[in-house]
């Protein structure tokens, strides 16, 4: 898709639609278009709860549908009429498959909406595909199995060691660590009743396969488990290559949340994601996440942003796709990247009288 297909609408501020403005980085996306330096900004938030804090810092705000509703892209089209939007930002994984079918709709009435396309989401958002893609192009990821059913997903464990060794296992399909468990025989049972919060990931393996189906269900991703530091790449692209980001670490992590960020200066890092993404065609928002050296999966959407006074990844990544700026302009805007920059993710809290 051309970043220069889009003009903005002239006569006032640019009108920025941002979707799922409830999600965990919503807050601090939200100020960072807004505190852009360049111009002034109109947001429009959007989300399937009223409570979602994104209401309260958005110049206005709509409900809408669940992102997989068959009416959602129809919803956030006929807010953009109406609001007369610029740009459709989405933020959550859900929301992308409905408006990237529907993308062209939103561009024959000059609305950029930044999604790759229907093909390159299901690729990305496959995560035993991705898998397999990681390998075909020689990135090191986990070994591991597609399958179905408690017993598939038994074999699956005992031939990749277990238990001899903890393994894990994921939806092919998901978001957020939803449904991601660790397999581990030494498990304390009892510690974690007593000592932990809810929520704790790991079971042991005869635990798990009594909760499955004994055939059939939801496909799985039966992996070896990856071990060693965090670190994801962000950035943007233009469906041949990264036009421009960074990789950075991913600590701290709380709930499936990640509190605690730093950016790195990894030339190798980058060429290789470069690969990834020319391969699966990814245009706009892109975070892509390894753990230790192997590759994790691709998510085809904006995420956590670090943020400079003079480096600000999601309001280039916006110009850029108006044709505010050029490609060669975005691209020279890595050399204001400055490693070590450090953000750190809290939580915080709004009153309002309801």
């Amino acid at each position: 898709m051309s970043a220069a297909s889009f003009t903005p609408r002239s006569g006032g501020p640019l009108t920025i639609l941002v979707s799922a403005v409830g999600a965990p980085g919503a807050a601090r996306l939200l100020q960072g278009l807004r505190d852009n330096g360049e111009r002034e900004v109109r947001l429009v938030g959007t989300d399937m709860d009223d409570r979602a804090i994104g209401r309260h810092l958005c110049d206005a705000f709509h409900r809408v549908p669940a992102g997989g509703d068959p009416t959602f892209a129809d919803a956030i089209l006929d807010i953009c009429r109406r609001e007369r939007v610029d740009v459709v930002l989405p933020e959550s994984s859900f929301d992308l498959e409905g408006l990237a079918h529907a993308r062209d709709r939103f561009a024959d009435e000059g609305i950029a909406v930044l999604v790759s396309s229907p093909e390159s989401i299901t690729r990305a958002n496959d995560k035993g595909e991705a898998a397999a893609l990681f390998d075909r192009l020689g990135l090191p990821t986990p070994r591991s199995f597609r399958v179905q059913g408690a017993e598939a997903v038994g074999a699956a464990a005992r031939e990749l060691g277990y238990p001899g060794r903890p393994v894990c296992f994921k939806p092919v399909f998901g978001s957020g660590s939803r449904g991601f468990r660790i397999l581990d025989p030494t498990v304390d049972r009892a510690h974690q009743l007593l000592h932990e919060k809810p929520g704790a990931v790991a079971l042991r393996l005869d635990e798990a396969l009594e909760l499955l189906p004994a055939e059939g269900g939801p496909e799985l991703l039966v992996m070896e488990l990856a071990t060693g530091p965090e670190r994801t790449v962000d950035g943007f692209a233009d469906g041949s290559g990264i036009v421009l980001g960074h990789a950075k670490t991913r600590e701290s992590v709380r709930s499936g949340l990640a509190m605690f960020f730093v950016t790195l200066d990894e030339p190798e890092l980058m060429a290789q994601c470069e690969l990834l993404i020319g391969e699966l065609g990814i245009e706009h928002f892109f975070n892509i996440q390894l753990i230790g050296p192997h590759f994790i999966e691709v998510n085809p959407r904006i995420s956590t942003i670090v943020f400079q006074k003079d480096f600000n990844l999601p309001w280039i990544g916006v110009k850029w796709a108006l044709g505010l700026v050029s490609t060669g302009e975005a691209k020279a805007q890595a050399a204001q990247i400055r490693p070590g920059r450090t953000a750190l993710r809290y939580y915080d809290q709004i009153e309002y009288d309801a």
